[in-house]
C-alpha cells in the first residue's frame, strides 16, 4: 500500500515517502510519544501473504534489533497495521554509498575511514552470529556527520552458535535451500553465485568489491550480461587499483585483494582483522598531527634507560584512546645485558627467573650458549660450543640445537638434544633436523617444528602432527596450561611475513588478527595473552599483545627492530634490539676483489647479465617500502633505477624483462620491462607462488607453487597465454635458476629431500650422482655439464661445481664477507655462464639483548 502524508500507522504519523525497494516502502514519520522523527519500512499487505517474504522481513527486524553498534542502523520498534507489517528505525540524513560513488572515486583517506566503519559494523553483526549476505553500496548509508550505517538485514542468516562456541540469544532462521542464489549481482561471493551456503567470509568478499569500487570508481566485477558478471566473479581478477588510481597505497591494494580471494579459506578470517589492518594502514598512509608519547609520573626517576636506543613507547596498558586525553603511564625500563658485536638467536629465562641463557655468535665466531644475570653486564660461556638454546622447562632442562650452522630465522635446523641448565652430563640427542622446539608446562614432552615430506610440520608431542604447511612455521610456544600451541605461520618460504596462529591438541587451528610483513618472536604472557614482535610494513618490528579471542593491542615501539625472546612469570621480558642489513657483494668486470653493490638496507641479488655488467636486485626491507622494490644498476657503481614494486627478481635471457613477484602475502608474478614499455601482471591462477625462473627460450617459466590445501609442486608456465601445467607430483621444489641451458631438465629437490633432474618433456626424475640432501642448487654452468651447489646452512659458504655425469665435486669459491661479525647466512651466488663473475647476498644481524620491565 502507498501511504500519504498525515496517515497514521500504529502510533506513528507518516510525513513523506523516502523510497521503495524489493522488500518494501520506506517513509519518514513522526513518533508523537517521543517527539522524534523516524524511518518506517512497510511490507505491503499483498506481500505479507507470501510466507517467505514475511519470514525474511521478520528476520531483518530480529537481526537488526539485537545489534547495538554505531555503524548499524538502530531498530526502535516492530508492528503491524491493517495486515501490513512494519519496522521502525532511526532516521538518517545523508546519502548512500551508491550515490557517493556515482560522483566519482572516493579519495583513499576517506575510503579507508568509511571502510573501517563498515568493517567494525560487520564485525559486530558477525559476533552476534548474523551474516548480511546482501552487502552493496545501496545498503550502506553515509550520514551528514561522516558516519557509515549498514542497512537492510533482510537477507541476514542467523546461526545457532557463535564461532567461539557461545550460544546466541536469537532463534535460528531457516537457511537457504541448496542452489538458491540470494544477493545482488556483482557483489556476491563465488560461493553465493554457485548457490552454496554463505558465511561471514562472503560478507568480506562483498566488502572487498565495495572498497574496490570506492577507490576506483568502477565495479570490481562487471559484464554485459548476468552470465558475464558471474564468469568474472568466478574466474577473473579485477584490474589493479594502481591502474585507476595512482595514489593507492600498495598495502591498501593487498587488503582489497585479500578480501576478493575466490576461495573463502584464503580471505581474512574476520571483519575485525580487516578493520585492524585498515586502521594500521591509515596511520602509515597519512601523517599524524601529534606524536603520542607515554609520560612518566612527576617526581618518578626513570630506571636505567636503553643505551644508544631512542625509545618511543605506545599503547601502554590501553592508556591511549583516539581523540582523548591519555592517562600518565610510566614507560617500561630497558636494561642492556650484552655489549659485544654479533647476533643473538635465542634467549630464555632459567626457572629461577634471574639467570638468563642465550645463544649468540660474537665477532664472527660459531654460535655458542652464554649465561648472564640481570644485575650484571658480564656473560660467561656455558661450555658447549656449537650449540644453541631452543627452550627451558620449568624443571630446568634445556632443549638444544646441535650442529646448526647458521642462526638466522629461515628454516635452519639441527639435532634436537636435551640437557640440564646446571650442566654436568653431556647433551642427549632426541631428534634430527629440528628447526624449533618448546617444552610442555610439566616438562614431560616437546613441541617441535621440522620438515616431513617437503612440508613444514608442527608436532606436539613429537610424532603427533597438529599442523603442516607448504610454507614454514616458527617460534612455537606451548601455553601455560599445555592445551594450546601458539606459533608464527609464514605462507612463503624464505620470507618471514605472516600471521600469529593458535592450534589446540586436536589440530584445530585459529589465525589471530593481522597480516605482517615481518614477524619474529613470540611468547605467552602471565595473563594468558600472546605477545609477539612484528611489523605490518617495512622491517621495524614492534611488540604486540593479543588475546586468544583476537583483541590486539600495541605494547611497545622503538626506533629500530625488536625481537621478543621470552616472558618471565612476573612479566619481565627478554628482547633484542636488532640492526639488520642484507648486503650484495660480487666480483664484477673492472674489479680484482669483491665490490659492495648494496643499495638500501635489504639488498637481495636476483640476477646478473651474462657479461657481468648489469645487476638486477630487490629491496625487501624498510627502504624497499610496503610492497618491496625491484631495482637494476650497472656493476660499475652507477646509481640504481627502480623498476617497480616486488621482490626476488630474475632477468630474462634477452635482458629485456625483469621477472618479480608483488604482494608478499599473496604473491603474483609481474614482468617489468628493463627499457621502455608497460608492466605485465600474470594472473595467480589459484596458485600460491613460491619460486620462479626463466626457461632459456624466454617464453616459459619454471614455477614452484601450491594450491590451497596441497603441497608444493613444479609447474611450467607458458607466457604466450597458456595456463600453468603441473610437471611434478606434490613435494617437489625448484631452486634458484634451476633450468638447464638447453631447457630439457630442471634441478629439483624431491619429497625425500634428495636432488633430481626432472625432464621438462615429462617422465621420471633421475637422481643426481654425488649430491647429498644438504646440497642446494645455485645454478647451472654455462655448458650444462655441472651444477653450482652449496650447503645453505654452512658458513663460510663453500660453492662447488658438481659434475652431473660423474658426481665429482670441485670447490669453486668460498664466500664470506671480510667483516664476518653478525653474518647469519649467505644467499645462493649467481654466476655468469663462464663462471668468471658472480654476485651474492649476505645477511648481517647485530643484536643487543635487553631486560625489559614495566610492560602492561
Amino acid at each position: 500500500m502507498t501511504l500519504s502524508a498525515g496517515t497514521r500507522l500504529g502510533p506513528y504519523e507518516i510525513l513523506s515517502p523516502l523510497g521503495a525497494g524489493g522488500m518494501g516502502e520506506v517513509y519518514r514519520a513522526k513518533d508523537p510519544r517521543l517527539g522524534r522523527e523516524v524511518a518506517i519500512k512497510v511490507l505491503p499487505a499483498s506481500f505479507s501473504q507470501d510466507a517467505d517474504r514475511l519470514r525474511r522481513f521478520e528476520q531483518e527486524a530480529r537481526a537488526a534489533g539485537v545489534l547495538n553498534h554505531p555503524n548499524i542502523t538502530a531498530v526502535y520498534d516492530i508492528g503491524s497495521a491493517d495486515g501490513a507489517p512494519y519496522i521502525v528505525t532511526e532516521l538518517l540524513e545523508g546519502e548512500t554509498v551508491r550515490q557517493r560513488i556515482s560522483a566519482g572515486a572516493v579519495p583513499p583517506r576517506k575510503a579507508i575511514d568509511y571502510a573501517v566503519q563498515i568493517a567494525k559494523g560487520l564485525a559486530a553483526a558477525h559476533e552476534k552470529g548474523i551474516v548480511h549476505r546482501d552487502l552493496k553500496p545501496e545498503n550502506l548509508f553515509l550520514t551528514k556527520d561522516g558516519r557509515v550505517k549498514i542497512l537492510d538485514f533482510g537477507l541476514a542468516k542467523l546461526k545457532s552458535e557463535r564461532d567461539d562456541g557461545g550460544q546466541t540469544d536469537m532463534q535460528t532462521a531457516t537457511g537457504t535451500q541448496p542452489g538458491v542464489v540470494l544477493g545482488t549481482m556483482g557483489y556476491m561471493a563465488p560461493e553465493q553465485v554457485r548457490g552454496r551456503d554463505a558465511d561471514k567470509r562472503s560478507d568480506l568478499f562483498a566488502f572487498g568489491t565495495i572498497l574496490y569500487e570506492m577507490l576506483s570508481g568502477q565495479k570490481a566485477f562487471r559484464g554485459d550480461s548476468a552470465a558475464d558478471t558471474i564468469t568474472a566473479i568466478l574466474t577473473k581478477e579485477p584490474p589493479d587499483l594502481s591502474q585507476t588510481n595512482r595514489d593507492i597505497h600498495p598495502g591498501l591494494d593487498r587488503i582489497v585483494r585479500h578480501c576478493l580471494e575466490k576461495n573463502p579459506e584464503e580471505r581474512f578470517e574476520s571483519a575485525r582483522d580487516v578493520a585492524f589492518d585498515l586502521e594500521a594502514l591509515s596511520g602509515v598512509s597519512t601523517p599524524r598531527s601529534e606524536v603520542e608519547i607515554a609520560a612518566a609520573p612527576r617526581g618518578r626517576r626513570l630506571l636505567p634507560a636503553l643505551s644508544g636506543l631512542a625509545v618511543l613507547v605506545l599503547g601502554m596498558g590501553g592508556a591511549y584512546l583516539a581523540g582523548k586525553k591519555a592517562e600518565h603511564v610510566a614507560p617500561p625500563s630497558f636494561r642492556q645485558l650484552t655489549f659485544r658485536r654479533g647476533t643473538i638467536a635465542f634467549a630464555r629465562f632459567a626457572p629461577d627467573g634471574q639467570t638468563i641463557l642465550y645463544g649468540s655468535a660474537w665477532e664472527g665466531r660459531p654460535v655458542e650458549i652464554f649465561v648472564s644475570r640481570a644485575e650484571s653486564p658480564e656473560s660467561r660461556p656455558f661450555g658447549l660450543p656449537g650449540a644453541d638454546i631452543l627452550g627451558i622447562s620449568r624443571s630446568g632442562e634445556m632443549a638444544l640445537s646441535l650442529g646448526r650452522h647458521t642462526i638466522g630465522p629461515f628454516e635452519s635446523s639441527g639435532t634436537l638434544a636435551r640437557m640440564g641448565v646446571a650442566g654436568g652430563s653431556a647433551p642427549r640427542d632426541v631428534l634430527e633436523d629440528v628447526e624449533w622446539a618448546d617444552w610442555s608446562p610439566d616438562g614431560a614432552s616437546l613441541a617441535v617444528v621440522r620438515d616431513v615430506n617437503g612440508r613444514n610440520r608442527l608436532e606436539f608431542p613429537i610424532g603427533k602432527m597438529l599442523y603442516e604447511t607448504a610454507g614454514w612455521i616458527s617460534h612455537p610456544r606451548v601455553s601455560p596450561k599445555g592445551d594450546l600451541v601458539a606459533f608464527l605461520d609464514h605462507p612463503v618460504r624464505g620470507d618471514d611475513g605472516g600471521t600469529v596462529a593458535v592450534v589446540d591438541l586436536s589440530g584445530k587451528k585459529r589465525t589471530l588478527p593481522g597480516v605482517f610483513e615481518t614477524i619474529q618472536g613470540l611468547s605467552w604472557s602471565p595473563r594468558g595473552e600472546i605477545w609477539f614482535t612484528a611489523a605490518r610494513y617495512g622491517s621495524n618490528r614492534e611488540l604486540y599483545a593479543s588475546t586468544i579471542s583476537g583483541d590486539l593491542r600495541l605494547l611497545a615501539r622503538v626506533t629500530g627492530i625488536l625481537t621478543l625472546h621470552d616472558v618471565a612469570r612476573d612479566g619481565r621480558v627478554l628482547m633484542t634490539h636488532d640492526t639488520n642489513r642484507q648486503e650484495i657483494l660480487g666480483l664484477v668486470p673492472g674489479s680484482e676483489k669483491e665490490r659492495d653493490l648494496s643499495w638500501l638496507d635489504w639488498s637481495l641479488a636476483g640476477d646478473i647479465s651474462p657479461d657481468g655488467k648489469t645487476l638486477l636486485f630487490s629491496e625487501t626491507g624498510e627502504g624497499g617500502g610496503p610492497g618491496y622494490s625491484v631495482y637494476m644498476r650497472k656493476t660499475d657503481g652507477s646509481p640504481a633505477v627502480r623498476l617497480g614494486e616486488g621482490g626476488i627478481a630474475r632477468l630474462s635471457p634477452d635482458g629485456k624483462w625483469a621477472l618479480a613477484s608483488v604482494k608478499p602475502s599473496e604473491p603474483q608474478i609481474v614482468l617489468y620491462p628493463t627499457g621502455a614499455g608497460e608492466a605485465r601482471f600474470l594472473s595467480r591462477e589459484g596458485l600460491r607462488i613460491q619460486r620462479y625462473s626463466w626457461f632459456p627460450d624466454g617464453k616459459r617459466l619454471a614455477v614452484t607453487a601450491n594450491e590451497t590445501g596441497h603441497g608444493a609442486r613444479i609447474y611450467i608456465w607458458d607466457l604466450e597465454g597458456g595456463k600453468p601445467r603441473a610437471l611434478t607430483p606434490e613435494g617437489y621444489r625448484t631452486y634458484q635458476k634451476p633450468v638447464s641451458p638447453d631447457g630439457k631438465f630442471i634441478a629439483v629437490s624431491g619429497p625425500d629431500q634428495k636432488l633430481y633432474l626432472y625432464p621438462t618433456a615429462g617422465g621420471e626424475p633421475s637422481p643426481i650422482p654425488g649430491a647429498t640432501p644438504e646440497d642446494t642448487v645455485s645454478g647451472w654452468s654455462g655448458d650444462g655439464h655441472a651444477l653450482y651447489v652449496y650447503r645453505r646452512r654452512e658458513l663460510p659458504a663453500k660453492i662447488y661445481l658438481l659434475d652431473i655425469a660423474t658426481g665429482r665435486k670441485q670447490l669453486w669459491r668460498e664466500l664470506m664477507p671480510s667483516d664476518s661479525a653478525g653474518v647469519t647466512g649467505i644467499a645462493p651466488p649467481i654466476a655468469t655462464p663462464d663462471g668468471g663473475f658472480y654476485v651474492y647476498s649476505s645477511l648481517r644481524t647485530l643484536s643487543d639483548l635487553y631486560l625489559v620491565e614495566g610492560l602492561k
